[in-house]
């Protein structure tokens, strides 16, 4: 089975909503908060080759959605 990583910001809703989702579709995955957690921060910056914007959804080591239904939020990777 595949490993979802779902990162994101308590900030940000459109987090939530992927959130949400993933848990109807009864998906199995890790929720990083990329303001909180340093390491997260730092994971999603190379996952992500400087992309800024969460949610993020993480399939495998590879990056497969940016966003929620074309919304997102920017953070600060720095």
């Amino acid at each position: 089975m595949a490993k979802l990583e779902l990162f994101g910001t308590a900030r940000c809703p459109h987090t939530s909503e992927m959130r949400e989702w993933l848990e109807w579709k009864r998906s199995d995955f890790v929720e990083y908060d990329v303001e909180a957690d340093p390491e997260a921060r730092s994971r999603m910056r190379a996952l992500a080759m400087g992309q800024r914007n969460v949610p993020l959804l993480v399939e495998d080591g590879k990056v497969v959605q940016v966003g929620w239904q074309g919304r997102s939020c920017i953070v600060d990777l720095e």
